[in-house]
């Protein structure tokens, strides 16, 4: 996100009282003011920058704040929530741990834990045998790094190249910012990685500027590769690839044949393919995970937000013969399988079951794409493309007189929504994103995408 402030200045906006929907006090609330001020003495300002409101409680797919204002959510709080907020599977699961009275144990083994790890490696595909759990995404990714290295190195010692793309998001501590490749995001560390290489995303308005019409996928892949060659990369020294498996500010995933070329040429060269899936895991896309996608067969995934849909867990699965590299006790994280956090996860993941809702979101997601193609179809002038696949979509928008990138246009279309009951994704960029829980009834999803489209209105006729 950018560092976009939104306006604490109280708005008189129209009162709605709709069945999903209640807007009954100027926005931001008067009363809320104390409590921005008060977070903005206290605490850091990186941590601040979403729409102004205030969550007091958050049910299934609305969110409710302390004045009597209620919101249809089409964040899942970024994608977090897939199986609905509270769901009462998970607040069972969690009272019952509290009940028992235990909260914590390090890395000893506790049953809550054990549970949770057979479900989740029952339920994914059957190369991922083991799981390392941790707490956050950005935890994942750091470990991933270190098992792709660990792994190329039992090859070789010198096989430690990590490729991944520029501007993809995998995290914020060090080895992740590596990963993004931006040269102002990794600024602070001093230095960057010579063993971490970067493709450019194949976006649709670029890669027709760089490459010939005519070239397939696979062959935008090579020619790409061929680049880092020609700067002096050993392919021989690559140890893996990180993907995203869709580009997180966008919701754009890849050409299927460019992940296929970059899958046969992994291995050829013994090279692992891990597929960061901690945006894009447990439903969201009308899959499992949205690398199944490809058709391809990676071997690692990271994964968090939707693995518990609630409390902060994370996890890397892979096969034995590469989460067994470290040692006995070297990886270890303090909050590691925290019983709450497990208990939450094994209740996340059978909501998911009970509640078909990877078929759900499969069904759903082609009502909302077929609303946004005729949104997109509606206003050209203003949206340049609809990415996405499931229940995840982004809208990219243009300038209507330049057609170049607007990311003042999305702010105030979220600003506006806001105003109007409905909460989406502000990726500070000429993008919106959402996201609802899997759990959303088709008449609030229509009812939001309505509300989208009015924002969109009245923005344009304002600007």
């Amino acid at each position: 996100m950018s560092g976009h402030s939104f306006s604490l200045i109280p708005q008189k906006v129209p009162p709605v009282d709709s069945k999903y929907r209640k807007i009954k006090t100027m926005i931001p609330v008067p009363e809320s003011l104390a409590i921005f001020d008060l977070l903005g003495k206290l605490e850091s300002r990186s941590m601040h920058g979403q729409l102004p409101v205030v969550w007091d409680r958050a049910e299934n797919f609305q969110v409710f704040d302390p004045y009597g204002n209620s919101w249809i959510d089409f964040t899942s709080t970024i994608f977090l929530a897939n199986s609905g907020h509270a769901n009462p599977k998970i607040i069972s699961a969690l009272q019952k741990m509290l009940d028992q009275k235990l909260l914590h144990t390090y890395t000893f083994a506790n049953e809550s834990r054990i549970e949770f790890l057979k479900k989740l490696i029952e339920i994914s595909p059957v190369q991922f045998e083991k799981a390392f759990l941790l707490s956050s995404g950005t935890e994942a990714t750091e470990c991933a790094i270190k098992l792709i290295r660990m792994h190329g190195q039992s090859i070789k010692p010198s096989k430690i190249g990590i490729i991944s793309f520029q501007g993809g998001m995998h995290g914020r501590t060090m080895g992740a910012e590596m990963l993004k490749g931006d040269p102002k995001g990794i600024a602070w560390i001093g230095y960057m990685d010579p063993n971490i290489h970067h493709l450019p995303i194949p976006y649709p308005w670029t890669t027709k500027i760089k490459n010939r019409d005519d070239l397939s996928w696979k062959e935008h892949f090579c020619n790409d590769m061929e680049v880092l060659k020609k700067k002096g990369l050993d392919f021989s020294n690559i140890a893996g690839f990180m993907i995203e498996s869709y580009i997180g500010w966008s919701a754009m995933f890849f050409p299927v044949e460019y992940i296929q070329g970059l899958a046969d040429f992994a291995k050829k060269y013994n090279i692992l393919v891990a597929f960061d899936e901690i945006q894009s895991g447990f439903g969201r896309t009308g899959k499992l995970f949205a690398y199944q996608h490809y058709g391809v067969e990676p071997d690692l995934l990271c994964l968090g937000k939707g693995l518990s849909g609630s409390l902060p867990l994370s996890a890397v699965i892979g096969r034995v013969s590469i989460m067994d590299l470290p040692d006995i006790g070297s990886m270890s994280s303090t909050h590691s399988a925290n019983p709450l956090c497990c208990a939450a996860g094994l209740a996340n993941i059978e909501a998911i079951e009970e509640g078909k809702l990877i078929k759900e979101s499969e069904r759903k997601g082609k009502l909302l794409h077929g609303c946004l193609t005729k949104l997109k179809n509606k206003y050209s002038d203003r949206i340049s493309y609809i990415f996405g696949t499931g229940l995840i979509a982004g809208i990219i928008f243009k300038n209507p007189v330049t057609g170049e990138a607007d990311a003042l246009f999305p702010t105030k279309v979220c600003e506006k929504a806001m105003q109007k009951g409905v909460i989406l994704v502000h990726t500070g960029r000429e993008s919106i994103k959402m996201g609802p829980p899997l759990t959303i009834p088709d008449d609030a999803l229509l009812e939001g995408l309505e509300v989208l489209e009015e924002s969109i209105i009245e923005v344009a006729k304002d600007s």
